[in-house]
Parts: C-alpha cells; structure tokens; sequence
C-alpha cells in the first residue's frame, strides 16, 4: 500500500553493514517473503485494445474522476481505492507492461498539490540514486502526468502502522516490536538526514508494513460471554518510509509550519524555526504510540499541546519561552505557561490532568525491567524541548536500547 494521508513526505535507506548483521528472528519477526512483496503476478488475458476512458470533469474539489475498471493510460487497469487524503488518492492498479500490483497516488489539480508532487517526485529519485543497500523507503516506480494529474507509481505495500493499530483496536505492540520498527525508522530518517533533507510529516501513517500478513494471539480479556478477545501481531517487522511531498531541504527557509498536530515539536510551535530534530521530536511520539497504542500528545490546539508537553516532561525551559515569536507570545505569562487560567474549557484542563509523567506511562505498557529503563532513556533523549540537546538519528542508533538488544 502506499501513502493515504495528506501532509507530508516518501522514503529511506539502511547501511549495509546493518542490514547484514545477523539478529535472531521472534515468532512474529518473519522476513516478507518475495510473494508478500510483491503479489502474485496472475496471468490476466491481454485484451487487444487499451484505450483511455471518455474524459470526465474533476470533481469540486480537484480529484480525478474514475470507474473501477477504468484505464490510467492504457497501461494501468484501476482496480479499487486504497485510500484517500488532501493530496489526492492512491489507486490499486494493475500495470499491463511489468504485469504487477501497483499504487498510484494521484494528485489534485491543483497547483499547490501538484507542485508538492514534484517535489516528493525529486526527493523520491534522489534517495534511490543515493540508495546504497535495501531502502527502507517507498520504491517509485514511475510519474506521469495526465489529464492535468501528477500521478506516482509506487510498489505495492502492507497497511500503515495507524491502520494497523485502529483495526487492532490500538492493542499496544510488544517492545521487541517496537524496538525492530524503530531501528527501521531511525535508520531510513538518518538516510535522509545524511543526504540533508528533513521528512518534516513523520507519524504511524506514514510508515507501512511491507506484508499485508499478521498473527492472531489470544487476548489478555474475555467477554462476559466467556469469548476470549484476540489481537494481531504482524507477522514481519518490515517497513517502509512514506509521504515526501511535505520533505524539505535543511538549506530551505523553515519559518512555516510543519509536521500533523499529534507529532509536532515544541520549536515549531513556539516559532523558533525548525531542523533535523523536529523529526526526532516526531520518532520519539511514534515510539511511544507504538508501545502504549495511543497518540502521547492527543490534541488540536496549541496552549493545550503545550499544557500537555510539559505534564508528561516538565516545565519548558525559560530560553525557548523568551525567545517565542509574537503568535506564540500569548500561551505565557510571568515566563511560564498560562495553564490552567488560558484554558478553552475543562474539558481541555481534564486531558491534561489525565496524563502522567514519561516514566509512569511507560511502565504501565511495558514490564521488561532492563529494556523498560533503556527505552525511557531513550524517549528524554528524543523529547527533550531544546532541539539542540535531542539526540540524533544516528546517536539514538548507538543507544543501549538498540545496541543491547538480541542479535
């Protein structure tokens, strides 16, 4: 599958020497084997003509008007929708030529859109140029542009890990899980990192598993009927980067906002302008989604995330505040925050108040003594509100967590 969400970027690699490292596979850790990567390629009979269907208006809002059964070109049969977001949508697509499964993302006709295309289109064949070993990005197959549509051709994946989890009614995954996702992660954002580009919309649906495949375990409850609940563990760790269009340059201009709500960091917020670590920022609230099941921050407005940043870490450091532009002026008082007295509700000062510190919410997901405080560890390096003290993709790398776990 590919990316169903609206802001932001696509891709990412792994060093070699990672990648051939040995490490001991657990039950759910299964490679993707080649026919889960790429589908069974079915013998369909070529009819003789391909042709374009009549040529339809868009719709108000600018996406591409199809049938299912429609032709892309005469090289690509449309099969169903895969998902939509304010981009455009991505198209399951037969593609005649490679007789293979494919997603097309096809994106709105609108200028904006369409230049947010080009981009991730650039960034999409810069990382595969610079792609030294198995990527551990989305693979572009193609782009064209059609009937006024940029439309991107993708390798077909498994679900994103937000879809994972809604239908898994956001069972928390085990930490070895966790831990294999994560290291995938981080390696794919260093790739990108090393190449000066920032992914800048890093969050669980941008991320797909390769394998479409899980396992079904019994449940930790019963029903009063004596049913026993079950939960799915995907049967392989493999991942892959989405969603480039949001993808930036480090030597870009970074005075706009970035990053969906739930993973934005406190610099961007405040205004202080924004580089490489508001995507470790990002890492650090997926890490902690994929282990409790829930979004750590779940809010849609700017004094509130703030109130909720500083329940779960501690007091923002008075440097940041002072030096906050004139838009975000207005959340303090006295140097500190204007909570509870600038709430909009309390409804808001009961979000707030329900939350817990890092520590104490991730000893409630996680009982493995050892990996529980390294993990911990880990998250303050991420979460830290100076951007300029928060580790590094590389640096969260070299960490106990991941350099001590099971090889």
């Amino acid at each position: 599958m590919v990316p169903i969400d609206s802001s932001a970027p696509i891709m990412v690699e792994q060093k070699e020497q990672q990648h051939n490292t040995k490490r001991r596979r657990l039950a759910w850790d299964v490679a993707a084997s080649p026919t889960e990567q790429q589908e069974v390629q079915v013998q369909q009979p070529a009819p003789c003509r391909h042709v374009s269907p009549p040529k339809r208006e868009d719709d108000r809002e600018g996406h591409y008007t199809y049938s299912l059964g429609d032709n892309l070109t005469p090289r690509y049969k449309i099969l169903s929708k895969m998902g939509e977001g304010t981009f455009g949508r991505v198209l399951e697509c037969w593609d005649r030529q490679t007789r293979e499964y494919v997603a097309i993302k096809v994106v709105r006709s609108i200028r904006k859109y369409r230049d947010a295309a080009m981009i991730e289109v650039d960034v999409l064949e810069q990382l595969a140029k610079n792609n030294k070993g198995r990527s551990l990005c989305v693979q572009i197959r193609n782009w064209f542009d059609y009937r006024n549509h940029i439309c991107i051709v993708f390798e077909k994946l498994g679900p994103s890990l937000f879809d994972f989890l809604k239908r898994n009614k956001y069972s928390p995954f085990p930490l070895d899980l966790v831990r294999e996702i994560g290291r995938q992660l981080l390696e794919s954002v260093a790739y990108m990192h090393s190449l000066h580009l920032i992914h800048t919309d890093l969050k669980p649906e941008n991320i797909l598993l390769v394998s479409s495949d899980y396992l079904k375990l019994p449940g930790y409850k019963t029903t009063s009927q004596g049913e026993i609940y079950y939960r799915c563990l995907p049967k392989s760790s493999e991942i892959k980067l989405i969603d480039f269009g949001s993808t930036a340059y480090d030597n870009q201009n970074h005075s706009s906002i970035v990053s969906t709500r739930h993973y934005r960091a406190p610099e961007v917020i405040l205004g202080l302008g924004w580089s490489y670590p508001c995507d470790m920022w990002s890492v650090g609230c997926i890490l902690v989604e994929l282990c409790s099941g829930e979004a750590l921050f779940q809010t849609h407005e700017n004094l509130e995330h703030l109130a909720m940043m500083e329940r779960v870490l501690g007091p923002l450091p008075e440097h940041m505040i002072r030096k906050a532009n004139r838009g975000a002026e207005k959340y303090f008082r006295r140097s500190r925050l204007n909570w509870p007295e600038g709430a909009v509700s309390r409804e808001s000062i009961r979000a707030v108040r329900k939350l817990d510190r890092l520590k104490n919410m991730i000893s409630q997901c996680v009982t493995v003594g050892g990996s529980r405080s390294s993990f911990v560890d880990l998250l303050h390096g991420l979460l830290k509100f100076d951007p300029s003290d928060r580790l590094t993709a590389q640096e969260t790398l070299d960490h106990s967590f991941f350099r001590n776990s099971p090889a």
